[in-house]
């Protein structure tokens, strides 16, 4: 997972969002709280009668975020991920039911992706990742290399006795493609079991909620231009109980020799995507929602928009800059489906 911050993102409105004056005692109040957790902010707006609610809720959420963050981290050394990695051409190594359960919903999504989705991407990822800073191409023959480290079919996964093995020296895992979409669907989950119920839950551009603000039929979710910096969403949607997810260049890039890289790494190439496009999904659930717009992304606009409507209740909108300069936008056969808002003056933005 990366420490940036920087990724495409999705503006979070929330409609009916202020209370007027002093609300009754029982009147369901908004709490917003943001923490850094996995390299981002997570912003949590939520409602509930009262604050003590609200902060106890809150930090059960924030904590499980933080859990989750300490095992799957390919950046801290010492997370449970990186120890795996660091035993990649040994023996299996027995593992925690969150990493093994990441590691399962990684290979389910590299199954249905045709391989696009890989959490063994790491050694390819990593050349990329110094180019963003040095602004020079990797090396074709470190690439060469890197890429027989790449596979799931190199993955042993034992689910009776819950160990991983990575059976060749020099892999690497890194499930970014995943893990915040898990995170923020997991501290959902954790809102509800405290009682609160109408939240939203926001890591970067991984987005999810569940029963709306009061007076209201959804969160209102601003779907990011390919500018989000210098233009303000054209679409709004109305959500509840579900999440979206962006991914796209419009932060994290790197232009080189007149070319634009994103930071999305197809793990089959070992090339960065060139698209300059952003994906929009939505998704019944997190890992769902962060999963497809990732993959959407590698696919490109006409195989990725068939695959979204094959995955039941999902839907996207893929936004791109045509050869001739002008962008366009497509959407799937459901996108038009799922309910839209307005902007407000009474709302909020979760920190980025």
């Amino acid at each position: 997972m990366t420490r940036s911050t920087m990724r495409a993102r999705l503006a979070v409105l929330v409609l009916g969002a202020a209370t007027v004056g002093r609300a009754a005692a029982d009147e369901p109040r908004r709490f917003e709280f943001v923490e850094t957790h996995m390299g981002s902010p997570f912003t949590i707006l939520l409602y509930t009668a009262d604050e003590a609610t609200a902060r106890s809720a809150s930090r059960a959420a924030f904590d499980r975020i933080a859990r989750l963050d300490s095992v799957l981290s390919d950046y801290d050394p010492d997370s449970e991920l990186s120890r795996l990695s660091h035993a990649a051409g040994g023996p299996p190594v027995a593992v925690g039911p969150e990493l093994f359960d990441v590691l399962e919903t990684s290979r389910e999504w590299f199954d249905r992706s045709g391989g696009l989705l890989d959490p063994t991407v790491a050694p390819v990822g990593r050349l990329w990742r110094r180019v963003r800073r040095e602004r020079k191409l990797p090396d074709p023959e470190k690439i060469a290399a890197a890429l027989p480290l790449v596979g799931m079919d190199k993955l042993i996964l034992d689910p009776a006795a819950r160990t991983v093995r990575l059976t060749k020296p020099g892999m690497r895992l890194d499930v970014g493609g995943i893990a915040k979409g898990i995170a923020s669907q997991q501290a959902i989950d954790v809102l509800r079991a405290r009682g609160v119920d109408r939240a939203l839950v926001a890591g970067a551009g991984d987005i999810v909620v569940s029963g709306p603000p009061p007076g209201a039929d959804g969160w209102t979710i601003g779907v990011a231009s390919l500018e989000p910096s210098k233009r303000p969403p054209e679409i709004y949607l109305s959500l509840k109980d579900r999440a979206t997810s962006t991914s796209g260049d419009a932060e994290r890039f790197v232009v080189i020799d007149g070319r634009r890289y994103s930071h999305i790494i197809n793990p089959k190439t070992g090339q960065a995507i060139e698209e300059r496009a952003s994906v929009t999904v939505v998704a019944p659930d997190g890992a769902t929602a962060d999963a497809l717009e990732t993959t959407v992304y590698m696919m490109g606009r006409e195989k990725g928009l068939e695959w979204i409507d094959s995955v039941p209740g999902a839907a996207a909108v893929y936004t791109r800059e045509d050869a001739d300069g002008v962008v366009r936008r497509h959407e799937s056969g459901r996108f038009k489906d799922v309910p839209r808002s307005l902007p407000s003056r009474d709302s909020a933005s979760p920190a980025e």
